[in-house]
């Protein structure tokens, strides 16, 4: 099954509360899943990569044998893709565990860099988990 992620971190005041978001869907565009996570105070860059690792996870659990990873963070994508070197301490356990999520599938696209408009879906995922977090 193939499945295409749009992820999404959000951190409000950088670092600060943060959420991530993934939404994954099918070949044909539509949506399969939805899904968020709270992530107590963080910064951006982190969230970004713990919505990338949501929503790898979430594929392998339904069972995703290829998935492309679509995110609007030009750092995390360009690192993913070797043109930017992880340079954060903080960021590259990060980085390691989505290279290795990704090759638990039995192929992959290699990552692609979306504009914030066709993240949409995944931004209101990452927002949410922040707005309904109640301590």
């Amino acid at each position: 099954m193939y499945i295409t992620i749009y992820s999404d971190g959000a951190s409000r005041r950088n670092p600060g509360p943060a959420g991530a978001g993934a939404v994954l869907l099918d070949e044909q565009g539509n949506v399969l899943n939805k899904v968020c996570k709270y992530l107590g105070e963080t910064t951006n860059n982190q969230a970004e990569y713990q919505a990338a690792i949501l929503g790898l996870e979430t594929a392998l659990e339904m069972g995703a044998t290829r998935v492309q990873l679509r995110a609007d963070s030009e750092l995390m994508v360009k690192q993913l893709l070797g043109q930017y070197r992880v340079k954060k301490p903080e960021l590259k356990p990060l980085y390691d565990q989505v290279k290795s999520l990704l090759n638990q599938f039995e192929s992959y696209a290699p990552p692609q860099h979306v504009r914030r408009a066709d993240n949409a879906l995944a931004d209101a995922e990452a927002n949410r988990a922040i707005d309904e977090y109640t301590p």
